[in-house]
């Protein structure tokens, strides 16, 4: 990573303090340097090469030839050259502290500039068009630099040395405000602007911003009516909405925030960080109904911080992505103007085109160390480094959540969190997104892997792309995915617990516990299935599979709100099972202890059943964790089947019997951790192997996680958990590529022996 961190400019200071003559220049590999002088000198410039590199970059390797010195006098960065493609991009990079000083000295020349920027901080993968990291690559090609940015731009000993993408308010891109862009022409630009805005949102008004990735809808986070217009307009009834604060004093006034959480908040991501809320708040309730978290987040662009300050009146925004529900957030700005125009009430947007999208990344605090949620801004196009070399291979995830993944040599680059491929605007994001990775990568891949899902949209375009398909089991790249990070290829026991995905028996998995390596998996257990009485619907109405299970165990259940379809309409349905889906899914019984409980009988997103369950739980005792009745029974394949029942009727029963909802919430997470604990012990005598993966979307549910880590490390296992990519389906892609990449590896290296590579010892 030595584009766009400042690294030629480093160099050239480094070369010139030691009196060392030669070049320096961008290249489609990297940095290519050109240096000589006194053999000692030519010493201390290598070691220090390394130890003393800036901090955005990352030197995986230093490769270097010993020549015949030319005889030159001085040091110069020469231009770059365009051939190849194999160098890194950083990703975005916060506004740093001394761009933060000047932004507010009236004394600067960009005092209160929008786009302030320089080798430290600002927008990376979002402008780039193509590498190498030039401007004439970059969307800022169409701003070329006064005098006074050109002459920082050629100063060595300038903070903004080739800082590509530098401008000041007198050649840089400006800030606009109008209520109806799209009708007519902006009313108001630079400071006006701003100030429009900011009226605007005083006033309880909804303001489009246009940010680095795309642009965001932003509303005052005090006051209720405005964020409740928000939801009614977004169509997002429920889901809980960002909120950007002032800074670290004002989050910590409104969560919980220990030394990791400030780290993660103040990190040069500046991702939204999930975090336990305090009582009373001054906030919303309509921002995070039913939940005991609020998502934060600090300003990561100067404008960001211009809403603060000046007397702004702001401490706290919500902050969301641009979008209706289930939409990319847009991009452009006819795209802003467009899909945007019912929802806002007035447009802070620029002229710097966003060349690549990037959503807010979403991180929580599991075990006392970050977990992405949602991986894009701030963390892509970053590598993740993977086990072995491999072919290029791109993968194209799942359904929801989707992200895709190419691979080059021994790195894999995953896109930024792309949406629903359901909806036709993410399924162009997506067309895009692998467009731009192989642009960026410089890669053409040898095979594309997808999901067994034949009915995903991602699978559909993989088997339709021209290239060798590989299909990879869901919960198998789940598992894959979590060794990789850790650089392992297996084998390992891997716990896979999400909502559902397709089986290679054609059922729908879930609640899996695999053997698991690269090349292949075992299933040794799985969670009992249950019936989705009327398929889909019933993940979107979950009192279905509230239904569902108390009629596992015999008792009745009663609805508590009305529905289009009775009780025992469903019950009829359950009478025909051939006529119902069924779902080994750990979510799915999630869903079905909230409906029991009266947590939750309708949902408005992806998880909010599970998420409000664990939310209650966490109100309970550590008592009210102890485990409930459970078991298990052999299949004749030899696969062993956790019984959940006898939990669920001991739940019926202490909830007939008046005990508090929080504490049955407790003690159904309690009962599965334990489950999963006792499923690995079994495996584990059985195979031998000691560690254990978590993945799956369940496990970004901390209470679960924690207790199944701590439990399963006091009885000697190793348990590796997601920390670079999302347990959930987010991380899917990077385990279908690394599963393909070493199946393409496995097929060359043993090609001449003749052995069959898909039979793995642990398929």
């Amino acid at each position: 990573m030595v584009q766009g961190v400042g690294f030629r400019p480093f160099v050239y200071r480094l070369a010139t303090s030691l009196r060392l003559a030669g070049t320096v220049r961008n290249d489609g590999e990297g940095v290519w340097i050109d240096v000589e002088g006194e053999p000692e000198q030519l010493d201390r410039f290598d070691a220090r090469l390394r130890s003393e590199a800036p901090a955005l970059s990352r030197i995986d390797s230093v490769e270097s030839t010993r020549c015949a010195p030319l005889g030159r006098h001085g040091f110069l960065i020469t231009p770059s050259a365009a051939e190849g493609a194999q160098a890194a991009l950083p990703a975005d990079v916060a506004t740093c502290d001394a761009c933060l000083r000047e932004l507010g000295d009236p004394q600067d020349r960009r005092y209160r500039y929008p786009f302030i920027c320089c080798t430290d901080c600002g927008p990376r993968y979002t402008l780039a068009e193509s590498l190498p990291w030039d401007r004439a690559r970059t969307s800022m090609a169409r701003f070329p630099l006064c005098d006074a940015c050109r002459s920082e731009y050629e100063d060595p000993g300038s903070r903004r040395f080739h800082a590509e993408p530098n401008a000041c308010p007198v050649c840089g891109p400006r800030l606009r405000y109008s209520a109806h862009p799209a009708r007519e022409r902006p009313l108001l630009d630079g400071e006006s602007a701003l100030q429009a805005a900011l009226a605007l949102l005083r006033w309880g008004g909804i303001v489009a911003i246009k940010g680095l990735g795309g642009y965001l809808l932003a509303a005052s986070a005090t006051e209720e009516h405005a964020v409740l217009r928000l939801r009614a307009r977004k169509k997002r009834p429920h889901k809980p909405f960002a909120v950007m604060v002032r800074d670290l004093e004002v989050a910590r006034n409104l969560c919980e925030v220990d030394e990791v959480a400030a780290s993660a908040l103040a990190s040069r991501q500046h991702p939204i960080v999930l975090l336990r809320s305090r009582r009373p708040s001054p906030l919303a309730s309509a921002i995070a109904p039913a939940l005991d978290e609020l998502g934060l987040m600090l300003p990561s662009t100067p404008l960001h911080h211009l809403l603060f300050e000046g007397g702004s009146g702001f401490h706290a925004l919500v902050m969301t992505s641009g979008n209706v529900s289930d939409e990319p957030i847009a991009r452009t700005d006819e795209e802003a103007f467009a899909r945007l125009d019912g929802i806002a009430d007035g447009f802070l947007f620029h002229d710097r085109e966003i060349v690549a999208r990037a959503d807010d990344s979403v991180l929580r605090i599991v075990r006392g160390a970050p977990q992405p949620i949602r991986r894009a801004r701030g963390f892509v196009p970053e590598a993740i480094p993977l086990p072995f070399e491999a072919p290029p291979v791109l993968a194209v995830g799942p359904q929801q959540k989707s992200t895709v993944c190419l691979t080059r040599g021994a790195e894999a680059f995953l896109s930024p969190h792309l949406g629903d491929l359901d909806h036709p605007e993410t399924f162009v994001f997506f067309e895009e997104s692998i467009a731009h990775l192989r642009r960026l990568c410089g890669v053409d891949p040898l095979a594309v892997a997808h999901d067994l899902h034949p009915d995903y949209v991602s699978t559909s375009w993989a088997r339709a792309s021209g290239l060798r398909a590989i299909a990879v089991q869901h919960h198998h790249a789940h598992v894959a995915a979590c060794l990789v990070e850790h650089g392992r290829t297996g084998p390992a026991l891997g716990v896979a617990f999400d909502g559902t995905g397709c089986g290679p028996d054609g059922t729908l998995w879930g609640g899996e516990l695999l053997l698991a390596d690269l090349s292949g998996f075992r299933r040794l257990a799985h969670l009992g299935p249950l019936a989705l009485a009327g398929g889909e619907v019933a993940v979107r109405q979950v009192w279905r599979l509230g239904v569902a299970a108390a009629r596992a165990v015999g008792v009745p259940f009663v609805a508590r709100e009305p529905h289009p379809v009775t009780v025992a309409q469903v019950e009829a349905l359950l009478d025909r099972p051939e006529l119902c889906a069924w779902a080994t899914g750990a979510g799915r019984w999630f869903d079905a202890v909230a409906a029991l409980l009266g947590v939750r009988e309708d949902t408005s997103y992806e998880g909010q059943a599970a998420i409000e369950l664990e939310a209650l739980a966490t109100q309970a005792a550590d008592e009210a964790l102890r485990p409930l009745p459970h078991g298990f029974q052999t299949e004749p394949s030899g696969v062993e089947v956790l019984d959940l029942p006898p939990a669920i009727r001991a739940l019926v029963d202490a909830r007939d019997g008046g005990t508090p909802s929080a504490v049955l919430a407790a003690r159904f997470h309690g009962t599965l951790a334990q489950a999963v604990v006792d499923a690995c012990l079994r495996a584990k005598a059985q195979t031998g192997i000691g560690v254990v993966a978590l993945s799956g979307g369940c496990f970004q549910n901390r209470l679960l996680t924690g207790l199944c880590a701590t439990a399963l490390e006091r009885e000697g296992f190793e348990v590796l958990l997601h920390r670079k990519v999302p347990p959930n389906d987010g991380g899917i892609s990077l385990g279908q590529a690394a599963v393909a990449a070493w199946r393409l590896s496995a097929e060359g290296r043993d090609r001449e022996g003749g052995r069959c590579v898909w039979e793995s010892p642990v398929r």
